[in-house]
């Protein structure tokens, strides 16, 4: 007997956004399937795409709420490898999901929800705590299908600091915006590590929108960075040392928040690892 595919098995195409690398230069070092957040569409993305695939990385926007495993994984086999899943918002917690079913290298997971935050804002009051970016601010106004709060049901998000939700069986960076009101950073950063994030980074003066926030150049640097050591293996092989950094460290020598060589402005909105 035949038995018919559910229509939930099957992405629609209309929900997808592509990203390429650029025509004529290096081939695709991998592919990047971005879980957008509640209410968005994948054309939010537009920026953050476009950046990662000039570092000849495919990115694909998946622009379906939670779309299903079975989905997810007929879309991977057309990409090329390695696969990591970007998660932001109620994306992050898909991704969360899916790696735990799916064959992909590595997840990033960004703004993710978490029960406590803001509940409901008028749409200037979200706009401003979702992102501090004039730019980013205009794509939402444009490419949104509803606010976050439109969907009461998915405003609580599951409880992912519970001790019974093991470590995602795949390597994990976490990216927060440090002045997250939707998201408090104190109850995401417990989510990140009970997921078994190695790497949680706070954005100093980041809000929600956290990939496409103020800071966005250098959150999609770290991102480019995490995709470039998945590619050489599970265990994160570091790319770049601090020799100057180690040799403070040896000495005990306490070290400066962001550093003391870059500008005031960009040291304040440079992301802070906190795990």
């Amino acid at each position: 007997m035949t038995t018919a595919a559910h229509p939930a098995a099957t992405l629609r195409t209309s929900a997808l956004r592509t990203w390429t690398e650029p025509v004529g230069g290096p081939d695709a070092r991998g592919t990047v399937v971005v879980l957008v957040g509640r209410g968005e569409t994948p054309e939010v993305y537009e920026r953050f795409g476009r950046r990662l695939a000039a570092d000849a990385y495919r990115v694909v926007a998946v622009g379906e709420p939670d779309p299903a495993p079975q989905a997810v994984a007929a879309l991977l086999t057309t990409l090329p490898a390695p696969h990591v899943l970007v998660g932001t918002d109620a994306g992050a917690l898909a991704a969360a999901r899916l790696a735990r079913v799916l064959d992909v290298a590595g997840v990033v997971l960004a703004g993710v929800p978490t029960a406590a935050g803001v509940r409901s804002l008028t749409w200037d009051a979200e706009l401003d705590a979702r992102s501090a970016c004039p730019a980013h601010q205009r794509v939402l106004a444009q490419a949104t299908r509803t606010s976050l709060f439109a969907d009461v049901t998915a405003i609580v998000a599951a409880d992912l600091t519970d001790p019974r939700d093991a470590p995602l069986p795949v390597p994990v960076l976490a990216l927060h915006g440090e002045d997250d009101r939707i998201s408090p950073a104190e109850h995401a950063v417990a989510a990140y590590r009970t997921l078994g994030a190695r790497h949680v980074l706070l954005v100093t003066d980041g809000r929600h929108d956290v990939l496409n926030d103020a800071a966005h150049r250098t959150v999609a640097g770290a991102v480019v960075q995490f995709l470039e050591r998945v590619r050489l293996g599970g265990d994160l092989p570091t790319l770049v040392r601090d020799v100057a950094r180690d040799a403070a460290r040896d000495d005990a020598t306490p070290e400066p928040l962001h550093g003391t060589g870059a500008p005031a402005a960009a040291r304040a909105r440079a992301p802070r690892a906190v795990a």
